[in-house]
């Protein structure tokens, strides 16, 4: 079996450790410990004898559950396969302008869609030579070198928070890039995770600028990436047309209720947002005091971990000693094999990852 390109590949992984998938602790998947949530499950088994017909093609109680979570109008909101099947429509349209830029490391996800339509990339490093993360200068350049072109022909494809930093670029400092770039692509899959008054989003300016498009996941924050959910917000004419591209029913039954029964649970929603800043402080703690280990500072629910030891071999030691999965950065060719991301998980769990840790580098 080959090496995977993503992490949460449990049955590679299982194989390497030898033991059932069910035994693996998985820090490689940004994946909520906490879910899913019992409204979720309750929500899909409801919907269980509804296995027999097709979905709704238009998925209206889906869609008119994330007009009323972000107060849009619906028609500005196309539910997906996972935000995937959205960025594989994004990708065909960023290919029919001369460059779209990319902040990296980027998602290997980016290059797959952009490649599959041949789209031309014009990459700009997030981290400087000495590892030092950058945020508000980046764009400020990316602007500048963008000044003398036309915005008819180029365009930008970020995540916020950045995958695989965590850095959060802020709202200030990404609306400028609206008037530069003929399309700007936010990929907000992790901004759940920051509580509200700390979020960046630009859903709110969305209907503002019709060169505007952005990727929503409902997999990370709520536990259900077996179920592949996401969506875009966008302007209707370019919702529409990505609609022409797509697969019928492509958001099955269980998904769509699922995502009303999620969006509806404020309750798990406070929770996660209180969970997270602890558990994540603690684990950044608890990897600087482990020698040859600097984690990155982050605002989602995943630390980048910079290492002086090989991290395929570390992933390697900690599968077959203690069958915890961590991500290597393989994947990443700014970071090679010098650096792994891990989840943020529950406490027990982020204890069992720094006595793994420990065990294997001490």
């Amino acid at each position: 079996m080959g090496k995977p390109a993503h992490g949460g590949n449990l049955v590679w992984a299982s194989a390497l450790a030898g033991c059932p998938p069910s035994a693996i602790l998985d820090f490689s998947a940004s994946i909520s410990p906490l879910g899913p949530p019992e409204s979720v499950l309750t929500a899909i088994q409801s919907q269980l004898s509804n296995l027999r017909h097709y979905p709704d093609p238009s998925y209206s109680d889906l869609s008119l559950s994330l007009s009323h979570f972000h107060n849009l109008p619906s028609e500005w909101i196309l539910p997906g396969n996972g935000s995937a099947e959205l960025l594989s429509f994004v990708g065909r349209e960023l290919s029919e302008f001369e460059t779209t830029t990319l902040i990296t490391p980027a998602f290997g996800d980016y290059y797959r869609a952009l490649a599959a339509y041949n789209a031309q990339v014009l990459e700009f490093p997030l981290i400087s030579g000495e590892w030092k993360v950058l945020s508000a200068e980046l764009l400020e350049k990316l602007i500048t070198h963008h000044s003398a072109l036309s915005t008819h022909y180029s365009t930008l494809l970020l995540n916020n928070p950045h995958n695989p930093t965590g850095v959060i670029f802020s709202r200030e400092d990404i609306l400028p890039c609206l008037d530069k770039f003929a399309l700007v692509v936010i990929d907000e899959a992790f901004m759940d995770f920051l509580p509200p008054d700390e979020q960046q989003s630009l859903i709110s300016v969305v209907q503002d600028y019709p060169n505007l498009v952005i990727l929503r996941s409902l997999t990370k924050f709520y536990s259900i990436p077996g179920l592949r959910l996401g969506y875009a917000i966008a302007h209707p004419n370019r919702l529409q047309r990505y609609k022409t591209w797509r697969d019928p029913w492509s958001v099955n039954t269980l998904a769509s209720a699922a995502g009303v029964a999620a969006l509806s649970d404020t309750e798990f929603q406070a929770s996660t947002c209180s969970w997270l800043p602890k558990a994540r402080k603690e684990l950044f703690e608890g990897l600087s005091q482990i020698p040859g280990l600097q984690p990155l500072p982050s605002a989602a629910n995943f630390l980048l971990v910079q290492s002086e030891h090989s991290c395929v071999e570390l992933q390697h030691r900690l599968l077959k000693n203690h069958q915890i999965l961590i991500r290597d950065c393989q994947s990443f060719p700014q970071l090679g094999d010098r650096f792994f991301r891990v989840a943020v998980r529950t406490e027990l769990d982020n204890k069992r990852l720094l006595t793994a840790l420990q065990s294997v580098l001490l």
